[in-house]
């Protein structure tokens, strides 16, 4: 009984306020919970930097019931994220998504079937088209799933991208992006409007669509996929209001 309680899940806090706000700062936007600031996990100030975002992340702590569940809170996760653990590390956290540019998911290419290459390269050859024309990033392609050296100069092109991103916030969503889509290309396009979220979200899966329509749909498989979809649009939406 002792282990089977070490591994239940922890209780969800109670609700203990009836509302939540939004109060506007020279630093920007707070979050208040019945007139008082709210603060993050690290106990910094839960401040947002527009206030839409901040009037977004007031409405998921609305919509929490008798208990606060910070599963149903992708807006809030990201906003501790972005202040307690990006804005102290930003050179870590661009360091980490400065790898992305050697193993980018839209250079391993499939030989085969036809249909799975072409789905391929209509999804992703565009996005390196608008990689070459914004960052003069060339990026060479391999078959399978042998690692293929990228250009130095394709590489640094990319690192400067991510490097010139100094708002954490941004950074926070860019980070959530690519390591949910598995491309910094992808996620980069997204950050900077090129791509929409939906547009976005399936070139990441073109794999996955393909394999669906051959061995059809696993109802688990899809509730995971759906569950990450959910946060991958929460982070689109995070860096809409820093555009």
């Amino acid at each position: 009984m002792r282990a089977a309680r070490g591994h239940a899940k922890p209780a969800l806090p109670q609700r203990f306020y009836k509302q939540a706000g939004v109060s506007e700062g020279p630093e920007g936007f707070r979050l208040t919970l019945d007139g008082r600031p709210a603060n993050t996990p690290a106990r910094n100030p839960l401040r947002l930097p527009t206030r839409a975002l901040a009037e977004k992340v007031a409405a998921e702590w609305d919509a929490q019931e008798t208990q606060i569940d910070p599963a149903r809170m992708p807006l809030t996760r990201l906003a501790n994220t972005a202040i307690d653990g990006v804005a102290p590390r930003l050179d870590a956290v661009a360091a980490d998504l400065c790898a992305y540019a050697v193993t980018d998911l839209v250079a391993y290419r499939a030989g085969e079937p036809d249909r799975l290459v072409a789905a391929q390269g209509a999804a992703w050859d565009p996005v390196l088209a608008w990689a070459r024309e914004a960052f003069g990033a060339r990026v060479i392609l391999s078959e399978g799933v042998m690692h293929v050296e990228q250009p130095p100069d394709t590489v640094r092109a990319l690192a400067a991208a991510v490097t010139a991103e100094t708002d954490p916030f941004r950074l926070a969503g860019l980070h959530t992006l690519t390591t949910l889509t598995g491309s910094l290309l992808i996620a980069l396009a997204v950050l900077r409007g090129h791509l929409r979220p939906a547009q976005a979200w399936a070139a990441a899966h073109v794999d996955e669509a393909y394999q669906a329509e051959v061995w059809g749909r696993d109802a688990e498989a899809e509730a995971r996929l759906e569950a990450r979809r959910a946060e991958f649009e929460a982070a689109a939406d995070f860096v809409e209001g820093r555009r």
